[in-house]
């Protein structure tokens, strides 16, 4: 039971670190990364459609984006869902292709983004602390129910802890990683 109690924890866990991971990809460090316009949807036939199933996305250097569709009647699609979203990056239409250039970000504008990232790990650590207070509730219920003894509640809690420290870690770190790559310019 404790054992299947510790894997559940730790898959709980894991999939807020995959969310955290996620959520911070889509604040923009000043650079050109794919992951910025990866969420973009592109009006496609009636249907939205995501832009890199529509177009080739590559970046030629680290302020900009090329964005080559696959079909030249979609370029207007893919231009109006640009300006749709919430990017803040005027798109540069050629003809054949979309250029969008990534503005440099203001030190205000970087203070801002820093605290919204703190933000969003303080959250990610408050999803994993209510992984493991889950997970003792179900320890102290087995306890009480008789399932377990004192020593093996003990010493399951002590396993949920050591997980939850791991993932705390693991949350930090990648906020850490995040606010340096927004600091530096």
């Amino acid at each position: 039971m404790s054992e299947e109690l510790k894997k559940e924890t730790q898959q709980k866990m894991e999939k807020v670190v995959n969310a955290l991971t996620a959520e911070l990809k889509k604040v923009r460090t000043g650079r050109a990364q794919l992951s910025l316009i990866d969420n973009i949807k592109v009006d496609y036939y009636g249907t939205p459609t995501p832009l890199n199933q529509v177009a080739a996305l590559s970046c030629p250097d680290a302020k900009s984006f090329l964005i080559s569709p696959w079909e030249p009647s979609v370029l207007k699609n893919i231009e109006a869902a640009i300006i749709k979203s919430d990017l803040g990056m005027t798109p540069q239409n050629d003809g054949k292709v979309i250029r969008l250039r990534v503005p440099d970000l203001t030190e205000e504008r970087r203070k801002e983004l820093v605290k919204s990232i703190k933000k969003t790990v303080e959250e990610a650590r408050v999803s994993v602390r209510m992984a493991r207070r889950e997970a003792n509730d179900a320890l102290k219920k087995a306890l009480k129910e008789k399932l377990i003894s004192e020593d093996e509640q003990k010493r399951w809690m002590d396993e949920i802890q050591k997980l939850t420290d791991e993932f705390i870690k693991k949350i930090d770190h990648l906020g850490e990683e995040k606010e340096k790559d927004l600091l530096t310019l």
